[in-house]
C-alpha cells in the first residue's frame, strides 16, 4: 500500500514543503509506526492518516511512489506492484486521472534509475458506495495497460462483506481488469469463499482458510495466489499469535503462497525483514523461498514478457 509505505524522511520533507509544522524523526516514527503488539486492526489504521495527507498532490503522490519504488529496489526486489485507493487523495480536488498520472509518473522515474519494473492496482473501498467505486474504474480502465495492472477491494471486512460488490466486480470483468480481493483478515472464511465466486485471481491476506482443510484445496487447486503478510498480520492480530500463523499449513497444502510487506513504513517492514522473519519462526526452507518468488511471478499481474524476464533471473539467480 502506498500510504502506509511512504518513508519518514520523505513525509518530513513533503510537510515541510506544504508549510505543515515540522516534525522530528523520532516524532515521526510515534505516529507513523505500529507497535508489534497493537490491540487491533483499528488501531494499525490510525497510522495512516498522516502519511495521507501528505498525498494530497501530485508531488507528493509521484515522489511518494518513485522513494518507495527506489527502496525495494535497494532490496533487489525486481517487480513491485503498488496498490492505493485513488478516493483518498481527493481531498484538494485532484482528479483520479491526476492521482493516477502522478504515481505513475513516480513509478517510471524510479524504472528509470532502477532495476525495477513496476505495476499499479487502483483499490476500491468496500465503505464506498457502488457507483463511486465504479466511477473510479472508469477513468481507471484508460490506465489499464499503461501503469495500471488490476483492482483491489480493500477496506472494513466486518462491516461490509464482499458478496455486496458484485456489481463492481462485474464491471470489473467487463473492462477486462483482474483483480485482487483482500478476504480472511479478519476471520471470515465466508469472504475468501465469495471472494474466489466472484472470480478473484488472488487473495489478499486470506488467514481465514486455517483449518479449512477442503478451501485450501480449493484455492490451491485454482491457482490463486494469497498474499501473505506476515509482519502486518500478526501486527493486526489476523491471528492470536505468531505459533497460529497458517504459512506453513498454506505451503504444505500447495497454495500460491506470496510473502508481501504490506504496509514498509506503518509495519516497519522490507521485503528482506519478511523473509529472514518466515525463516527463522516458521522454518521456511531456501528452497521454498525460491518456491515464493516464482508463485509471485505465476500470480503476478503483468505481461507474459515482464514474467519471462522475472523467470530468466531467477534462473540466472537460483538456477533453477
Amino acid at each position: 500500500h502506498l500510504d502506509g509505505s511512504v518513508s519518514l524522511p520523505l513525509i518530513q520533507k513533503l510537510m515541510q514543503q506544504e508549510g505543515k509544522e515540522p516534525l522530528g524523526l523520532e516524532e515521526l516514527r510515534e505516529k507513523l509506526v505500529a507497535p508489534m503488539d497493537c490491540s487491533s486492526l483499528a488501531e494499525y489504521l490510525e497510522k495512516f492518516e498522516l502519511p495521507l495527507g501528505c498525498l494530497q498532490t501530485k508531488e507528493g503522490l509521484s515522489a511518494a511512489a518513485q522513494d518507495l519504488a527506489l527502496s525495494a529496489a535497494k532490496e533487489q526486489v525486481k517487480y513491485l506492484e503498488v496498490r492505493f485507493a485513488p478516493a483518498f487523495s481527493m481531498e484538494q480536488g485532484l482528479s483520479v486521472r491526476e492521482i493516477l498520472e502522478s504515481v505513475r509518473d513516480g513509478l517510471k522515474k524510479a524504472e528509470e534509475k532502477a532495476d525495477i519494473l513496476t505495476g499499479m492496482i487502483v483499490c476500491t473501498m468496500r465503505n464506498l458506495e457502488t457507483e463511486k467505486n465504479i466511477a473510479m474504474l472508469k477513468e481507471a480502465r484508460e490506465f489499464l495497460g499503461n501503469g495500471v495492472v488490476a483492482c483491489d477491494l480493500a477496506g472494513d471486512e466486518k462491516a461490509y462483506p464482499t458478496a455486496a460488490f458484485a456489481d463492481v466486480f462485474a464491471t470489473a470483468k467487463k473492462y477486462g481488469m483482474p483483480y485482487t480481493i483482500h478476504a480472511g483478515e479478519c476471520g471470515s472464511a465466508q469472504n475468501i469463499i465469495d471472494s474466489v465466486e466472484a472470480g478473484a485471481g488472488r487473495i489478499g491476506h486470506g488467514i481465514a482458510m486455517r483449518g479449512h482443510g477442503d478451501l485450501i484445496k480449493e484455492l490451491a487447486g485454482k491457482g490463486i495466489g494469497i498474499e501473505m503478510c506476515p509482519i502486518s498480520n500478526l501486527q493486526t492480530k489476523a491471528v492470536a499469535g505468531p505459533e497460529e500463523y497458517p504459512i506453513r499449513e498454506f505451503l504444505d497444502g500447495g497454495l500460491k503462497v506470496t510473502v508481501n510487506t504490506d504496509n514498509r513504513t506503518v509495519s516497519d517492514t522490507t521485503m528482506t525483514k519478511e523473509l529472514e522473519f518466515i525463516q527463522k519462526t516458521y522454518g521456511i526452507r531456501d528452497d521454498e523461498i525460491l518456491c515464493l518468488m516464482k508463485n509471485a511471478a505465476d500470480v503476478a499481474f503483468a505481461t507474459d514478457s515482464v514474467k519471462d524476464k522475472l523467470y530468466r533471473i531467477m534462473r540466472e539467480v537460483y538456477g533453477a
